[in-house]
C-alpha cells in the first residue's frame, strides 16, 4: 500500500506542477498586455490519510490561481482618468477654436480693426478722395469677413461637438453592451470556478475605457459581478442596461440623458463632461463676447455716420454704414458699397469738413465696453480663450503624472516580470523532475520486491 501512495503522490504532483508550469507559460506570454494581471499559483497540502492514529500526507495540490491585484490603485486611475479625460478634451476643443483667432497676426481681428478705424482717420485728412474712400469700404469689407468667419468658425467648432458627443455615446453604450455581457459569463461560470481571472481583466478593461468617458461609480457583487452607474445614473448590472443618447432642449442646452428621455445625466468628468462644457458654456460666452464687440462697433459707427453729410449731388444725411448685424453677419450698407461717396464724413455739409471721420476714427481708443475699448474688449475676449485652454493644458499635465504614477504602482503590482517568471519556471521545472523521479524509485522498488517473490 505505501508503494501506491507513493506513486499516487508522484503522479498527483506531476499533475500540479505542470499546471502551475502552464500559468507561469500564461503570465509570461501576456507580459506585454496592458490590461493583464498576473496570475499566482497558491499551493496546498492534499488531505491526509489517517491509519493506526497516523496521519499521513497525501501529496500537493492547487488551492487557487489568483489575480495579484491591487484594488484601491485600480479605483484610483478611474478616478483620474475622469478627470484627465475631461481636461485634456476640454483643452483638444479649445485648441480648435484659438486657432481661428488667428492673434497676433495680420489676419487677426486685432489688426484689421486697427486698419478699419485707420481708414477712418485717412480718410479725414483727405475726405473727397475717392480711393481713399474704397479703402475705408475694403477695411470694411475685410472686417465683415473676419467677424463672420470667427463666429460661423465657432459654430461649427460647436456642432463638431455634438456630433462628437454622438460617438462617444454610442462607444459608452457599446461598452455598457459587452460589460454587461462579461457580467453574465462571470456569473455563469463563477459557480464551477471561484475566480475567472481572463472574464475579471477583461471586466476591468472595460470599467477602465468607461471612466475615460464620463465620472462613474462601481460596486462589486460577491459573485464578482459589478453594478456601474454613469453620470450619477444607473448605466449596468449583470440584468440591467440603460442606454444613453445625446440630447439639445429648446433652451440649446446639451444634455445625455437616458433613452427615454426622462433623466439627464451629472456630468463632472470624462469626455462628454469636456464636450458639454464648450457646447453649453464655453462658445456661448465666446460668441456673446465676439456679439458685444461686434454690435458696439456697428451701434457707434452708425451712430456717428447717420449724422455726417455724403459728398454725393444732392448731398444725403441720415445714412448708416452698416445696415445690419446678426448672427455674425455686419451687413455694410448697399448704397456705400455701390457708391462710395455715400461714406458720410461732413458734419455740416461743407466741403473739406471731416468731423465725422475724426469722431469714428476715435472710437478705436474710447472706452464703450464696461470701461473699456473696442480693442481691448476683443483682446480679452482671446485672452480668455488662451487662458481656459491653458488651465485645461497645467491640470491635463498634473492628472497625467498622477496616472503615470499610478500605472507605474499598477505594474509594480499587476504587471509581469520575466525574470520572477522564469525563476517560476526553473522552480516548477525542478519540482515536476524530482516528482517524475519519485516515480522511478517507487517502480524501483516495485520491482525489487517483485523479484522477491
Amino acid at each position: 500500500m505505501a508503494i501506491n501512495r507513493l506513486f499516487g503522490i508522484s503522479s498527483k504532483s506531476l499533475g500540479v506542477y505542470q499546471k502551475a508550469l502552464a500559468v507561469t507559460s500564461n503570465n509570461i506570454a501576456n507580459s506585454s498586455n496592458p490590461d493583464y494581471s498576473r496570475q499566482r499559483v497558491i499551493f496546498g497540502s492534499s488531505p491526509a490519510e489517517y491509519q493506526t492514529r497516523i496521519a499521513f500526507g497525501s501529496g500537493v495540490t492547487i488551492d487557487d490561481v489568483r489575480r495579484v491585484k491591487n484594488q484601491i490603485t485600480d479605483n484610483q486611475i478611474w478616478k483620474y482618468n475622469q478627470s484627465n479625460s475631461s481636461s485634456s478634451k476640454h483643452s483638444q476643443i479649445l485648441s480648435s477654436v484659438e486657432s481661428l483667432f488667428q492673434e497676433p497676426s495680420e489676419y487677426g481681428l486685432s489688426n484689421i480693426l486697427n486698419s478699419f478705424f485707420n481708414s477712418w482717420n485717412k480718410l479725414s485728412v483727405n475726405p473727397t478722395s475717392v480711393p481713399v474712400r474704397m479703402n475705408v469700404l475694403q477695411s470694411a469689407q475685410k472686417l465683415s469677413n473676419k467677424i463672420n468667419t470667427l463666429y460661423n468658425g465657432m459654430l461649427q467648432v460647436k456642432s463638431d461637438t455634438k456630433a462628437e458627443a454622438g460617438d462617444v455615446v454610442k462607444t459608452l453604450n457599446s461598452t455598457l453592451s459587452e460589460l454587461q455581457e462579461v457580467n453574465k459569463q462571470i456569473y455563469s461560470i463563477g459557480v464551477n470556478v471561484k475566480a475567472p481571472n481572463t472574464l475579471l481583466d477583461t471586466r476591468d478593461k472595460l470599467i477602465n475605457e468607461l471612466s475615460k468617458y464620463a465620472n462613474i461609480n462601481v460596486t462589486y457583487e460577491k459573485d464578482n459581478t459589478v453594478n456601474v452607474s454613469v453620470g450619477g445614473l444607473f448605466a449596468v448590472d449583470r440584468l440591467n442596461r440603460t442606454e444613453f443618447k445625446v440630447n439639445e432642449n429648446s433652451a440649446g442646452q446639451l444634455n445625455i440623458q437616458t433613452s427615454d428621455g426622462a433623466t439627464n445625466m451629472s456630468l463632472t468628468g470624462g469626455s462628454l463632461n469636456a464636450i458639454t462644457t464648450v457646447y453649453n458654456q464655453d462658445i456661448p460666452d465666446y460668441l456673446k463676447q465676439l456679439d458685444t464687440v461686434t454690435n458696439t462697433i456697428y451701434n457707434q459707427v452708425n451712430s456717428l455716420h447717420s449724422k455726417g453729410y455724403t459728398i454725393t449731388n444732392p448731398q444725403q444725411t441720415g445714412i448708416n454704414f452698416f445696415s445690419s448685424y446678426s448672427d455674425g453677419k455686419l451687413v455694410i450698407n448697399k448704397d456705400i458699397v455701390n457708391n462710395v461717396n455715400n461714406i458720410a464724413v461732413s458734419s455740416d455739409g461743407s466741403e473739406g469738413n471731416n468731423d465725422i471721420a475724426l469722431q469714428i476714427a476715435s472710437l478705436k481708443d474710447t472706452k464703450l465696453i464696461n470701461g473699456l475699448t473696442v480693442l481691448q474688449s476683443y483682446s480679452n475676449l482671446v485672452s480668455q480663450v488662451g487662458n481656459d485652454k491653458k488651465t485645461s493644458d497645467e491640470k491635463t499635465q498634473t492628472t497625467q503624472l498622477v496616472l503615470n504614477q499610478l500605472q507605474n504602482q499598477k505594474a509594480a503590482t499587476s504587471g509581469v516580470s520575466i525574470d520572477e517568471e522564469m525563476i517560476n519556471v526553473l522552480k516548477y521545472q525542478r519540482a515536476y523532475d524530482a516528482s517524475a523521479k519519485l516515480i522511478k524509485v517507487a517502480d524501483e522498488i516495485l520491482q525489487t520486491l517483485l523479484q522477491m517473490v
